[in-house]
């Protein structure tokens, strides 16, 4: 049966070849007729309509949709006039012997047909767009564009279909682009001039098409546009744009990891491939913040098994349902348990035999652990990594991996000095019998963990405020729960063993400006939510360090990873704290008198 469109679009062809012919001749000969050559433009027109429809097929013209006619279905329209250009050619060079075509013609009606050819396709998309957006240019939300580079010159093609959105201006900081225009809409000035062109054309958007642009500017725009009271949105990074796997014109609001301005993390897949594919792998404390991501991970290198272990029941069914649906294929094992029961550990050991295993499971909450709670902390972070690790190196794991934290670094609290505890074991085993290997990641605070800074916010800013801040000079290190996740496969695939691997957390930002950004995100000021200082917790630092002070740093074939040389193991800390953990539940003070025995640069605060 014939395609009705296909036969409209050779029948348009067809006719534009016998206009662009005729309509050669006529201008040769100053719109007038020319009689003499009725035989030229007669045979003419029947070879060029049959040559045309060929080239036309070979450049693949037909392929391409007049609705989204393009730069590249002008270049198969040219590729197919070309064609068409050298037939008429070869009809000059008989010169009077059968045709007499006029030089001039030549040049005259490959113009013409691409003209009429380019002219009807482009028509056609101006009249289909017309008629995608039939709400007037008053019902559609008018916007401004941050960037007139690349990024914002797709986007704006893009938004002009959009039945929602009207661009009305564009702002960049490059001078050179300033005054000119870009599909028809102006860049009117620099990022700082973007409140006064929001009032001028009463927009109420910004979207932000920078997808490389550093946290600085981002942080900028944001003040700019939020102090303006403008939403504010941001398109897809190159990455995503690049895999093909997002459009350009799928914008989502700016969040908080955007102004942190935290590059993606590039781990050496191969070396990670090679630990983890068709490997036995346990993750304890599976349906936490880092574990979960871990699990999420460790999916793409096709393990053989991933043993999910994990205390609390909700947790392990919401990571054992995202398996269930996004990684079917992958075979999991479903484990309740708790790390501190050794029973349970040797169990699990000997009945799955993991190869590889991340201790992930921690009690991690600084203030919670330092009233009430220090010994639970002690049993849970040393008690629970010294019978985990046993047990694997016990099964001959060939790996396991201790997440740790810069809150280990010279210790102001119980958490922090448990932790470091928990390093310490793992050097311990390392160097003794077995041919398990040890590996230690160190890293801070991870963006939407649970408990951490950010949910709490964003739930004080939701109930009106105010944001509680217990310091205006306090800063932490922050990265996103994917990248800590990759760093610490990345770490395990290059570790040797007995390392302790520091994260390169980029650089300490300032809570109270965390805060700040929150609230201008949120589309508030701070006359609205205001932020409260409440003064430091037990325990809290004001400034993390991610090494001790005798510490130095090696580097490694990774820009984000690098090895500290930790203080050397007290002798006897192994048998020590065995003792110290059989001696059962103790007051707070006494186990910070513990802790300091086995950790000289722990320094209890307040």
């Amino acid at each position: 049966m014939i395609n009705i469109r296909s036969f409209l679009v050779f029948a348009f062809d067809l006719a534009a070849v016998l206009i662009a012919w005729i309509g050669a001749f006529v201008l040769r000969f100053n719109l007038e007729w020319p009689r003499a050559f009725h035989a030229e433009i007669a045979y003419g027109a029947l070879i060029l309509m049959a040559v045309q429809l060929a080239a036309c097929r070979w450049a693949g013209l037909y392929r391409g949709m007049w609705s989204f006619a393009s730069l590249p279905d002008l270049r198969r329209l040219i590729r197919a006039v070309g064609i068409s250009v050298i037939a008429v050619l070869a009809l000059a060079a008989f010169d009077g012997t059968w045709l007499l075509i006029p030089r001039s013609i030549v040049l005259l009606y490959p113009l013409l047909l691409i003209m009429i050819m380019g002219g009807g396709r482009i028509a056609w998309r101006l009249w289909k767009e017309s008629r995608l957006l039939p709400v007037s240019d008053a019902e559609r939300k008018p916007v401004v564009i941050v960037g007139a580079g690349t990024a914002g010159a797709m986007l704006l093609r893009e938004l002009a279909r959009s039945p929602d959105w009207k661009v009305v201006a564009m702002v960049d900081d490059d001078r050179h682009k300033r005054g000119l225009e870009l599909s028809g809409c102006r860049v009117e000035g620099a990022t700082i001039d973007l409140p006064a062109i929001l009032r001028r054309h009463g927009a109420r958007h910004v979207i932000l098409a920078m997808p490389s642009a550093s946290a600085e500017a981002l942080q900028a725009v944001t003040r700019l546009a939020t102090e303006a009271g403008a939403a504010l949105f941001t398109i897809p990074g190159l990455a995503e744009l690049m895999s093909g796997r997002v459009a350009i014109n799928m914008m989502r609001p700016v969040k908080i990891e955007d102004l942190l301005g935290r590059e993606s993390v590039r781990i050496d897949n191969d070396n990670v491939r090679a630990m983890l594919t068709g490997k036995r792998i346990l993750v304890t404390g599976a349906g936490g913040s880092i574990g979960s991501e871990l699990c999420r991970q460790l999916a793409r290198f096709e393990p053989a098994c991933v043993v999910l272990l994990e205390s609390s029941e909700f947790a392990l069914y919401m990571i054992e349902q995202w398996f269930g649906e996004h990684r079917p294929e992958v075979p999991i094992v479903r484990l309740a348990g708790d790390v501190k029961d050794e029973s349970r550990m040797t169990q699990v050991f000997a009945e799955h035999r993991p190869q590889v295993v991340f201790h992930a499971a921690a009690y991690k909450h600084v203030p919670l652990m330092e009233v009430g709670n220090a010994w639970q902390a002690v049993r849970n972070n040393v008690a629970g990594t010294l019978t985990v690790a046993r047990a694997a190196r016990d099964a001959e794991a060939e790996r396991f991996v201790l997440i740790s934290t810069d809150k280990a670094v010279n210790p102001t609290n119980v958490m922090g000095a448990t932790k470091r505890i928990a390093e310490m074991v793992c050097e311990v085993l390392q160097n003794g019998p077995g041919t398990t290997r040890f590996h230690v990641v160190r890293f801070g605070n991870v963006l939407g963990s649970t408990g951490s800074v950010i949910p709490k916010f964003q739930a004080q800013i939701a109930h009106g405020g105010p944001v509680t801040v217990t310091h205006p000079e306090i800063n932490r290190y922050f990265m996103s729960i994917p990248e800590a996740a990759q760093l610490v496969l990345q770490a395990a695939a290059m570790g040797q063993g007995g390392e302790i691997f520091v994260l390169d957390m980029g650089a300490p930002v300032k809570i109270v400006d965390l805060a700040r950004n929150m609230i201008r995100l949120s589309g508030f000021t701070e006359d609205e939510i205001r932020i409260e200082f409440t003064g430091l917790r037990p325990g809290e630092k004001l400034y993390e360090e991610l090494l001790a002070d005798a510490e130095e740093t090696l580097p490694t074939p990774h820009e984000k990873l690098r090895i500290a040389r930790s203080r050397t193991v007290p002798d006897g800390l192994y048998e020590g704290v065995l003792a110290w953990l059989a001696q059962g539940p103790q007051e707070d003070e006494a186990v910070r008198a513990g802790l300091k025995r086995w950790v000289p640069e722990y320094e209890p605060r307040g």
